[in-house]
């Protein structure tokens, strides 16, 4: 059998998806972008989507729930100055398409804007080849769905005597988009990803604490073996059991340790919400006008990377057709850039770095994400623990918040250590990181080298939109945070 190129075989599935089924051909696609243009704008794109989404959870031993659902439509988006006019529709038609376009080009305005390149002939935009386009609902039948829920709940009891409670979930979706924009470039990208989570609940002595696990990414079901159950499930009982032990946490300034993987969404909150580049276009984030100073210490090197195969925050394409890329965005305490989409990379006279997401046709596309990670350093973390005198060492995170303006954040921290002369005493229980993004990159002093990436659970939310993403970092000493607890 003679395969297709990988981009030309994703374009084709798309069209067979979105387009063919509605009577939708590239002449109808033209004749919507020409309506656009009929006023003077900027930019203008079409963007097409069916996503089905199927999960089952566990819970008490039985499988409580499975759902199935199917969302499609189109977008379509004209961008004037800093002006955007957006209207979609979960009807794919050509007089949907139509009415959608005649609807955004009123947004131009005399004087504002400029008549878009458009591009004579569909050319086909350039893309990666990160994930297979199979469907991962398809990869495991619903009786082999259950018996892996079933399997993790009887792997977690056997686990430990003190687990009396096993929560799991497992879900698969199968994502296809189509954009069209005005400068004739066409883009397509097919997208599985699945997820497995587990919570267990122990108890012990009258007392009960939540552990959580689990992992996923951009492949199918099958990924989801023995040996990564087994790791999965470990790690959500070992939380558990841990926190059982742990006392109320010392409150005050100290050296913070955080350790290797998902304490990444540190970096992502504190620091990479602060780099994206709506916010610095408006000077409303901390670094805004800071490309080329120092602003971390020396050793800091900060990437957002969608070129990761099978991560869980990679893609193809981004959500304008645009192909992903590794953008370097501090490098030895040196800010770089900032992550672009398309709007905001023309106002501010840069390219577009392939971060323009949106969670779904029904929203305009912004700056965002993927997996954003610190590079490795030299020091082993077993060096970096032995170094501290008296502070924390913070191995797991759970929610946080950040003020973009300021750059303070606060998180809380699901699994933590109390460290004196270098030795791990004891659990401690309750402990928020307060601090200040910028600030804290400063006092970086020492960068582990185990860097590695979450396991592929990320979500991230920024102005009512959720899109997957993935986290990762080293073991990092941070000197002089600010740790609230409960002693």
């Amino acid at each position: 059998m003679i395969s297709r190129e990988p981009t030309i075989e994703r374009l084709a599935i798309a069209q067979a998806m979105l387009l063919a089924p509605f009577d939708l051909d590239e002449a109808k696609l033209a004749k919507a972008l020409a309506t656009i243009a009929q006023h003077r704008i900027d930019d203008a794109d079409l963007y097409f989507q069916i996503t089905r989404h199927e999960g089952w959870s566990l819970e008490e031993g039985i499988v409580k729930s499975g759902s199935f659902s199917i969302d499609q439509g189109v977008g379509v988006r004209a961008v004037a100055g800093e002006k955007t006019a957006f209207a979609y529709s979960d009807d794919i038609s050509e007089a949907a398409l139509l009415d959608a376009a005649r609807t955004v080009r009123s947004i131009a305005a005399a004087g504002q804007s400029r008549s878009v390149k458009r591009g004579r002939t569909a050319r086909l935009a350039g893309s990666r080849a990160l994930y297979r386009a199979a469907d991962p609902i398809g990869t495991l039948d619903s009786a082999q769905k259950v018996a892996l829920l079933e399997k993790i709940e009887r792997m977690a009891r056997a686990r430990d005597p003190r687990v009396v409670q096993v929560m799991a979930g497992v879900s698969a979706e199968h994502d296809v988009v189509l954009v069209a924009r005005a400068d004739g470039s066409r883009a397509a990208d097919v997208r599985p990803l699945v997820r497995l989570s587990i919570t267990v609940i122990a108890e012990a002595n009258g007392r009960r604490e939540v552990g959580s696990g689990g992992g996923g990414g951009r492949f199918g079901l099958g990924y989801f073996q023995d040996a990564q159950l087994t790791e999965y499930v470990d790690q959500a009982v070992n939380a558990a059991l841990t926190n059982l032990d742990s006392r109320p946490a010392p409150a005050g300034q100290m050296t913070v340790v955080v350790g290797p993987g998902w304490p990444g969404v540190l970096l992502h909150e504190a620091v990479g919400h602060g780099l994206e580049g709506d916010f610095n276009r408006k000077g409303s984030s901390a670094f805004s006008g800071r490309v080329g100073q120092r602003v971390a210490a020396k050793g800091v090197t900060v990437l957002d990377d969608g070129t990761l195969p099978e991560r869980r925050g990679s893609l193809n394409v981004d959500d304008e057709g645009h192909a992903s890329q590794r953008n370097v965005l501090i490098e030895d305490g040196i800010l770089k850039g900032y992550i672009q989409d398309s709007m905001n990379a023309r106002l501010m006279g840069v390219k577009p770095t392939g971060n323009g997401r949106r969670e779904s046709y029904a929203h305009v596309p912004m700056p965002r994400m993927t997996n954003t990670y610190m590079l490795a350093g030299t020091t082993p973390s077993q060096e970096i623990i032995a170094s501290i005198k008296r502070g924390l060492y913070a191995t797991n995170f759970g929610g946080g918040q950040v003020d973009i303006t300021s750059g303070k954040f606060v998180f809380s921290a699901s699994e933590a250590f109390w460290v004196e002369n270098g030795r791990i005493l004891y659990p401690v229980k309750g402990a928020t990181i307060i601090g200040n993004g910028p600030d804290a990159l400063t006092r970086v002093k020492l960068i582990g080298n185990d860097l590695a990436l979450d396991s592929g659970v990320g979500v991230c939310g920024k102005e009512g939109q959720s899109v997957p993403v993935g986290v990762g970092q080293p073991t990092l000493r941070i000197d002089g945070l600010t740790v609230g607890g409960t002693a």
